[in-house]
């Protein structure tokens, strides 16, 4: 059954009350409500823990989607972690600091690819370093012009949003995808976007800062040919 992903409506809840709804057969966790959120788009799922009646804790290693509309969420229990039964409540809780730096990254890489309009082949979310690929047909890529254009977009502080539209919506629009190589989950009705006010509206799943400001300073430190077509930029936090 579906999974009510209360990280997509509000990135900053470190925790919420949930009941056990399955146990997959490799022993993976689903919870009816959660704020971990799953690997998917470059992100890594969250890691965290399970509080259980008796106070006990199920050390979560990471989350993960189980279907590919990404509807359900298992959560990854560490080995010999306590068990927990179908029926039981529990308290989930994520580990904040590495879930708020990939808030921040994953912001920031949505402004590179506004300083960077051109299609992007892939991509990684980390808490201290993060890349996209891009299909330039040449280079002449400047790091340090680059890293003005990410610091000169995060001083206007502008709002993060997040809205949903319908799949038809999304496939009048298809400007409004900028990955190749990862696209937007369809077949739910919905899409969800996010938009920095005046900056770049797109589809994607992740969490993310409510105002640019929250990102801080960043650096491209690297611009990588990986292909005749292909340039990876790393950034980090400065």
């Amino acid at each position: 059954m579906p999974t009510d992903c209360l990280f997509r409506d509000d990135s900053y809840s470190k925790a919420c009350a949930a009941r056990v709804t399955a146990i997959t057969a490799r022993g993976e966790i689903v919870l009816d409500r959660t704020v971990f959120y799953a690997t998917s788009g470059g992100q890594p799922g969250d890691s965290g823990a399970l509080v259980i009646s008796d106070g006990s804790r199920v050390a979560i290693e990471t989350a993960i989607f189980t279907d590919a509309a990404k509807s359900e969420i298992a959560h990854v229990p560490k080995a010999g972690a306590p068990s927990v039964n179908v029926g039981d409540m529990v308290q989930a809780e994520i580990d904040w600091e590495p879930r708020y730096a990939r808030m921040r990254m994953h912001t920031a890489l949505h402004l590179l690819t506004a300083a960077l309009p051109y299609a992007v082949t892939g991509g990684s979310v980390g808490v201290t370093e993060s890349r996209l690929d891009f299909d330039i047909p040449d280079g002449g890529l400047d790091k340090d012009a680059i890293t003005a254009k990410l610091a000169e977009m995060i001083a206007t502080d502008a709002a993060v949003t997040s809205r949903w539209i319908s799949d038809a919506e999304l496939d009048a629009n298809p400007a409004l995808v900028k990955t190749m190589s990862v696209k937007p989950p369809v077949g739910t009705g919905q899409v969800r976007l996010i938009d920095i006010d005046g900056i770049d509206l797109q589809p994607c799943g992740g969490t993310h800062v409510w105002h640019l400001g929250e990102i801080g300073a960043v650096r491209v430190t690297q611009i990588e040919k990986k292909g005749k077509l292909n340039r990876r930029v790393r950034i980090v936090f400065a």
